[in-house]
């Protein structure tokens, strides 16, 4: 939390700062903090008092913000990549084309946009009920725990999960397809330091999108083993704590 604040408070004050890349990442330190005041502080509270008991609003709550802030960086992260491209791939038209407008417009649309979208995904859980064991099998409430306490049949709200699922996939796309045209832009650069200045630009935020994407691959689609052992619970201290804590050191190292 002091390595995102300090980072948002540096762009504020520093005029070389304010540029539509730290701007971007301002908003992105935003979301760490408010994603790691989600989870970290129930997290540490149960290990310290030993007090592991959440109600059912808390965990639906805990589920929504910590659910919308994972869409709301998946559209951050492909505005941000879109940036790049216009940075590296368009620079003489990139002044004009990435504005304050414009990039405030990218930044309230993603927030907006990842809290909408996991809204109606909350509203499949409102029919489920939970007449079995109360305990999640995991330190935070995550879906798929959640899901595996119900006593109802979930398979309409897995399957419109499913489907809903696609939407943040268009902005892993448009990132996958923003860094290929990278790609080629800086190898049909002729001169090595040249391409090195314009790889450059975009390395950190390369380097983000890996940790993020690369973490939710490794937690959601590890399976688990023959004892019954859950290594997602591992894992999702990747992105619960790891990501965030990276995430400014990568910025202000690059």
């Amino acid at each position: 939390m002091a390595a995102n604040l300090l980072l948002v408070v540096l762009v504020v004050l520093d005029p070389h700062l304010q540029t539509p890349m730290y701007f971007f990442l301002s908003s992105l330190s935003c979301l760490e903090i408010v994603s790691t005041c989600n989870v970290s502080p129930v997290m540490l509270t149960g290990l310290q008092t030993g007090n592991v008991m959440i109600s059912l609003g808390g965990c639906l709550a805990q589920l929504y913000l910590f659910s919308a802030l994972a869409t709301v960086e998946y559209f951050l992260l492909a505005a941000m990549s879109s940036d790049r491209y216009l940075a590296v791939c368009r620079p003489l038209h990139y002044p004009s084309l990435m504005d304050g407008r414009v990039c405030g417009q990218l930044v309230v649309g993603s927030w907006v946009g990842g809290f909408l979208f996991m809204g109606i995904v909350s509203l499949s859980l409102i029919p489920l009920t939970f007449c079995g064991s109360r305990e999640i099998d995991h330190y935070f409430c995550d879906f798929q725990p959640l899901l595996e306490l119900s006593c109802t049949n979930t398979s309409m709200v897995q399957t419109v999960t499913f489907f809903l699922s696609f939407i943040p996939a268009n902005p892993f796309l448009l990132t996958v397809a923003s860094y290929v045209c990278i790609t080629w832009a800086v190898l049909r650069v002729p001169s090595a330091s040249g391409r090195h200045k314009a790889f450059s630009t975009c390395s950190s935020h390369l380097t983000v999108v890996t940790l993020f994407y690369g973490t939710l691959v490794a937690v959601y689609m590890s399976p688990r083993d023959g004892t019954g052992l859950n290594p997602s619970k591992a894992l999702s201290l990747l992105y619960t704590v790891l990501t965030p804590l990276l995430n400014p050191l990568v910025y202000t190292t690059a």
